[in-house]
């Protein structure tokens, strides 16, 4: 920041100075919570003279604050690796079973929308496909927000839920598994050719609730990368020419993290630890019969509050996560 020449490229002078910000802002945290610890530290200190009620009430009050903060802290400090600032794409897709699935899928849609809400996220919804009964089809969004990719991460994989059916008229106990995928969402200058050849371009007419909102003209555009089979869908924008840039931008993302997987994965085989994420394998088995429990099955970490989590309150399976992959 020192050079004469910082500010001749204003748009890398600007992430610096933004990198810059948060380093100093993790480093204040810590040196906060170093001088919490120890001043109280100097109240114990203190104890050893004789009992001192009033000091006693004020550590006891500070330890769970400072407990924590200390846990906020450390996923900061977890959430360093490549790409974990960055804004996520978030796909949720339904496994088979019809209404059940699709209404499953919603119910994480849900999950996560509150989640954000409570992350202070903002949500851009690209694509929503409603069932015909209940739940979704489908749905890519869009998560903006510090570090939300290097939370969502966690999240990546397959979700089975173990309920009675509210669509099933003999009160059956159901099984529904829905898959969620999230990628990273780069700059539009990553460097990544796509050549016009290897896409499949569809253009629709948007999909709404009716009434006036509903669009008349063909503006919503699937892209399809024939070489990948990766299918991109915007239909946010009332125009064809915003929903085919925002598809291409998401596009080039997808395809971006799909290299970098590929890397990771050439690695892992050289490390022995390859896996591999399909609907055999599910990351979270949610049961609200015969008895309640949420359980992660990749860090073991379980709570019987079905309802909370279903609202949003999943900050300790991704904290448990992180722990874990780090």
């Amino acid at each position: 920041m020192k050079d004469e020449h910082f500010w001749d490229d204003k748009k890398n002078s600007t992430k610096i100075v933004e990198e810059l910000n948060l380093l100093k802002n993790k480093q204040k945290k810590i040196i906060d919570i170093k001088n919490k610890i120890d001043e109280n530290l100097d109240m114990l200190e203190l104890l050893k003279g004789g009992p001192e009620e009033e000091i006693a009430l004020l550590l006891e009050e500070d330890l769970p604050v400072i407990t924590k903060e200390l846990e906020e802290a450390t996923i900061e400090l977890l959430l360093s690796k490549d790409y974990d600032r960055e804004d996520a794409i978030v796909d949720i897709h339904p496994g088979a079973g019809g209404t059940e699935s699709q209404d499953w899928a919603l119910m994480l849609y849900r999950m996560y929308t509150r989640w954000c809400e409570k992350k202070g996220y903002k949500i851009e919804v690209i694509d929503e496909q409603k069932g015909e009964e209940a739940g979704i089809k489908s749905v890519s969004f869009i998560v903006r927000g510090l570090n939300s990719y290097g939370y969502l991460k966690c999240e990546k994989g397959v979700h089975r839920l173990v309920r009675i059916s509210p669509f099933d008229s003999g009160k059956r106990r159901h099984t529904s598994f829905a898959a969620l995928e999230v990628s990273p969402i780069f700059e539009s200058d990553i460097e990544i050719e796509i050549n016009e050849k290897d896409l499949k371009i569809d253009v629709y007419r948007s999909s709404g609730n009716g009434g006036q909102g509903v669009n008349t003209t063909d503006s919503a555009v699937r892209i399809t990368h024939l070489p990948t089979k990766i299918v991109v869908t915007c239909q946010n924008e009332r125009s064809q020419i915003k929903n085919k840039e925002t598809a291409l931008r998401v596009l080039k993302s997808k395809l971006y993290a799909l290299e970098e997987e590929k890397r990771k994965e050439e690695l892992d085989k050289i490390k022995g630890n390859h896996t591999e994420i399909n609907f055999g394998s599910q990351i979270r088995s949610y049961v609200m019969q015969p008895y309640k429990m949420v359980k992660d099955h990749r860090t073991n970490y379980e709570t019987s509050n079905v309802d909370k989590v279903l609202d949003g309150d999943i900050d300790k399976f991704i904290y448990e996560e992180l722990k874990r992959v780090v």
